[in-house]
């Protein structure tokens, strides 16, 4: 990245979405998870995108900008197959009045979760299994870049409380598809 810190990149991409700017306290938790994210990304591959620049504007700010776009109510939030936090992480540091479950069945990445909320002080359960297997309901289930996503879309729905949300992270290609999934 420039001589901008990562917390900075993100404030000014906030700014120029029209988008509310992190309080210090969540920039600077921030800066740990991408520090923490980097450091765990040479390892266990939490994803492709390796720069610190690519993981800012692409990972963390669509992951803040879902946080933002959520509707207010939401008490519990589901992230189907979380892998490194993606988009529950950031839900947790913007949306802290939302009880986040990070739902991930690879024994490395749930490492990496649990370190993760464990360095940031966040609330976040992690439930070390595949998500289909949990037997509550939540206000909201999010979901981003998940193997077989049709099918996941499918197993997410089962989840959704009554008047819940499904947030699905896709393309708007892939969109018509998935709905028809859910």
């Amino acid at each position: 990245m420039t001589a901008d810190t990562a917390s900075e990149k993100l404030n000014a991409l906030l700014a120029e979405a029209g988008l509310e700017q992190l309080s210090e306290e969540t920039a600077r938790r921030f800066e740990v998870y991408l520090s923490l994210f980097l450091r765990w990304n040479k390892s266990i591959n939490l994803s492709a995108v390796r720069g610190e620049e690519g993981v800012v504007s692409k990972h963390l700010i669509e992951s803040i900008v879902v946080a933002y776009a959520l509707p207010h109510g939401i008490a519990t939030l589901l992230d189907f197959g979380s892998g490194a936090g993606l988009p529950g992480i950031p839900i947790a540091l913007c949306r802290p009045e939302i009880a986040v479950t990070l739902a991930e069945s690879q024994g490395k990445k749930t490492a990496f979760l649990q370190e993760a909320v464990r360095k940031l002080g966040i609330a976040a359960k992690v439930y070390a299994q595949r998500a289909e297997t949990l037997a509550e309901v939540f206000d909201c289930v999010v979901m981003r870049a998940v193997d077989r996503m049709p099918k996941a879309v499918a197993a997410a729905a089962e989840l959704v409380a009554p008047k819940g949300w499904l947030a699905l992270m896709t393309t708007d290609a892939e969109l018509s598809r998935l709905q028809k999934a859910a």
